[in-house]
């Protein structure tokens, strides 16, 4: 039978974030230096969850000295690795070397600096309430479920939870405090999910602005029996 969620996450959990931070990125890391996507994946839990390294370290090291044999596999009991594009003869010795990065990382206080995040796992990672607004809500096929922009944002707030509303607005702000360029807020909005452009003649930047405003707006409340 296959792994209950809490085994899968008790024995790989950790190892399951850190090859997910490989999304889209090549395991190019070598003795001298992690991979773009090792660091973005050091940077983003050394400021939010620093006790998890040791985790990911230990999850590393122990698939690569215990790989599951035949019997597991056949079970299902076993962790899929994710294809990394390394040969198959590779994949232990590399999961050890991520497990050694980890280890000098933690054991020489090698802590990436804050930075704009840089690559797709780094993104999502990092604003995960925005992810969910702009990949649920403004996919390619919002012009088909919504009238306008507008709308789509109001349906979002009729049916979100308002603490994760709440969340959402705090992950625009941060976004916006990056002060980035307006070709990096597009690109940095369509690796959160959004499908379709602003609404002319906004900028992203300028959407996001004017989105979490009316995100944060109290809503009207007129009693059980008025109306507007």
């Amino acid at each position: 039978m296959a792994l209950t969620p809490l085994e899968h996450d008790r024995r790989y959990g950790e190892l399951d974030q850190v090859l997910r931070a490989y999304a889209g990125q090549p395991a190019d890391d070598t003795e001298d230096a992690p991979s773009a996507a090792l660091t973005a994946y050091l940077r983003h839990t050394w400021h939010t969850r620093p006790w998890a390294l040791a985790t990911a370290e230990t999850q590393l090291r122990e698939y690569a000295r215990n790989p599951p044999g035949r019997l597991k596999v056949r079970l299902g009991e076993f962790y899929a690795l994710p294809d990394v594009g390394l040969p198959d003869g590779e994949i232990l010795d590399w999961l050890t070397l991520l497990a050694d990065h980890i280890r000098r990382s933690v054991d020489e206080g090698l802590v990436p600096p804050p930075a704009t995040p840089a690559t797709h796992w780094e993104w999502n990672a990092r604003f995960p309430e925005l992810g969910q607004f702009l990949g649920g809500w403004f996919s390619q096929d919002m012009p088909d479920e919504f009238e306008h922009h507008d709308a789509a944002v109001d349906d979002y707030r009729a049916t979100t939870d308002p603490h994760l509303v709440a969340r959402l607005v705090g992950e625009m702000h941060e976004l916006l405090a990056l002060q980035l360029e307006e070709v990096d807020y597009a690109l940095a909005v369509a690796d959160l999910g959004m499908e379709v452009d602003p609404p002319a003649p906004l900028t992203p930047s300028g959407w996001l602005t004017l989105t979490a405003a009316r995100l944060a707006a109290p809503r009207a409340d007129y009693g059980p029996d008025r109306t507007p």
